[in-house]
């Protein structure tokens, strides 16, 4: 009796000693883990620096093609009472960076969208990664429509909003800084209306949004949407505010679509 009491506490003990070796080996795991996903990010930042930064430098060759023809080029053709004004000395040299720093960020706008998609893609299916190879160029399409939008459509709309506004006797000499920030401005946030569709398929994945929903607000959404073009556009013409709308209008219209069928294949996968 003894011995078998004495073997028994024995057999308790190692049976004991893999549990507690396993719990251990499991914290370097999550540890290695967290630093892998660090060091994977670090990659990726540094990727899409040096994209942004040999793009730039690429751009760089063809400043003054940006500078005269890209960015006072809306300004030249809206009316010869806009004048530029420099108010600083190192007004033209900020000028410069920035128009060759957007230009780069733009260009190389589908390179970095890419690399976020390369480290999201392993936590996903294989039929999601399929479907993301897709949403890269959907994305890159909708940003780039909207920057189009921005530079063919409204800003020369407001351009000239702005120069046949107010009395002749007051010269509209307007601060460089001033102008590019509202160049930059108006065609970002045009880039990003128009990711509305991207939107709608990524809320209609997961499974926030549906076509219901969308239809059941249509209305309310198309009265909004004129509303905000009425704002942002500085013109009172119907018409103006109708050319802003419209897009806007069909952008909802289109996301609708995708939400209807990016939810018919949720419906098949279950």
């Amino acid at each position: 009796m003894s011995e078998e009491a004495e073997s028994t506490p024995s057999l308790q003990l190692s049976d004991e000693k893999p549990q507690s070796h396993a719990v251990s080996e499991s914290e370097p795991d999550n540890e290695l883990n967290f630093i892998g996903h660090l060091e994977e990010i670090r990659g990726r930042l540094i990727k899409s620096t040096l994209a942004l930064l040999v793009v730039t430098a690429l751009c760089a060759t063809y400043a003054d093609f940006l500078v005269n023809e890209i960015l006072i080029g809306p300004l030249k053709r809206s009316s010869e009472s806009l004048v530029l004004q420099n108010l600083v000395p190192y007004g033209q040299l900020s000028l410069y960076f920035q128009v060759v720093f957007f230009a780069g960020f733009i260009i190389s706008f589908p390179f970095i969208a890419w690399q976020i998609w390369q480290f999201v893609a392993p936590a996903l299916h294989e039929h999601e990664r399929k479907a993301g190879r897709f949403s890269i160029l959907f994305i890159s399409l909708c940003f780039f429509s909207g920057i189009a939008f921005g530079y063919f459509v409204f800003l020369p709309i407001s351009l000239q909003f702005f120069a046949s506004f107010g009395t002749p006797l007051i010269k509209n000499n307007i601060s460089v800084q001033d102008y590019i920030s509202f160049f930059i401005g108006t065609l970002l946030t045009a880039g990003f209306v128009f990711e509305l569709p991207f939107i709608s398929y990524i809320l209609s994945k997961i499974g926030l949004l549906t076509p219901a929903f969308m239809r059941f607000y249509r209305k309310h959404a198309i009265v909004f949407l004129l509303i905000v073009a009425a704002v942002v556009t500085p013109s009172t013409d119907i018409v103006t505010q109708l050319i802003i709308g419209l897009p806007m209008i069909l952008l909802y219209e289109v996301s609708i679509l995708i939400s209807v069928q990016v939810n018919r294949n949720n419906a098949a996968l279950k």
